[in-house]
């Protein structure tokens, strides 16, 4: 290696841990401030830790039990999850690989559905939910979950490019049915980009705010983002700024958990590969 590769690979190394410095500086600056008093961080800015952990934490759950809205969280964000990966792939398999009449058209009806902002159908959502006694139930914001065109568009331009017709139609010569081909050859090659999509999707469940707080009226029910939403609102907001980085700092988490647990996946995934010469 000579002398200017030296210098062209010391170069790219500053630039990537400048890069991932600019990264992780919000999230120190959020753990610092969660140290601190609200007081102290309207009128100051640094990166030593405070001394009012403790009492940040007494006011967070002076408010709400944020374990208990943590919990009430992972009862949504989880199964909406799992629903979404797993029919979105079904839904992007068929879509890829079965040639019908109307294939077209429904993916197009998908992409219309993908431009139409979820916002529009609230009232009509609340009033179904009333009509079907599911107010200040769970179902409204698992179930939904089923239809989630974005994953479904992304996962078929997926399944376009990483699955070959040939390895179903082996499959098929070798005697094997549809879901069994899906279930054992068709999800492994897809791991990659369901495992991607679950990441996006479970972020999404976790912080969604305004659906639940429209359906869901028992505090004892309230997901993290509503809870957290009680702290916001209070009338003394300057002086509690510590317990809301505190609230937010926990309620991310879980987020880098799965975010962790999935990026192994999509490495391992990727690296395995499908199809073996």
């Amino acid at each position: 290696m000579t002398t200017v590769d030296k210098i062209k690979k010391a170069i790219l190394y500053i630039l990537l841990i400048l890069l991932a410095a600019l990264c992780l500086f919000p999230f120190l600056l959020m753990m610092v401030n969660a140290t601190r008093t609200g007081t102290d961080i309207s009128t100051s800015f640094t990166l030593i830790p405070g001394k009012a952990l403790k009492d940040n934490w007494n006011t967070v759950f002076d408010y709400f039990n944020l374990f208990k809205g943590m919990w009430n969280s992972l009862l949504v964000a989880v199964p909406a999850t799992l629903l979404t990966a797993y029919f979105s792939a079904l839904t992007a398999y068929g879509l890829a690989m079965y040639k019908f009449k109307g294939n077209k058209v429904i993916f197009g009806a998908i992409l219309v559905f993908m431009m139409i902002p979820g916002q529009l159908s609230l009232i009509g959502f609340y009033n179904l939910c009333t009509k079907l006694h599911m107010v200040n139930s769970y179902a409204p914001l698992i179930i939904p979950a089923i239809a989630a065109p974005g994953t479904v568009f992304f996962l078929r331009q997926y399944v376009l490019s990483v699955l070959p017709p040939s390895l179903i139609e082996a499959a098929r010569i070798d005697g094997a049915g549809e879901l069994y081909s899906f279930h054992r050859i068709v999800l492994p090659i897809m791991s990659p980009g369901i495992a991607t999509m679950s990441i996006m999707c479970f972020i999404g469940n976790w912080n969604n705010y305004l659906l639940p707080m429209i359906i869901l009226n028992k505090n004892s029910k309230f997901t993290l983002p509503v809870m957290m939403a009680t702290l916001r609102a209070s009338t003394n907001i300057q002086s509690e700024q510590g317990a809301i980085y505190l609230s937010v700092a926990i309620s991310v988490i879980p987020i880098l958990l799965v975010f962790c647990f999935c990026s192994k996946y999509i490495i391992s995934s990727i690296s395995a590969g499908s199809v073996k010469e």
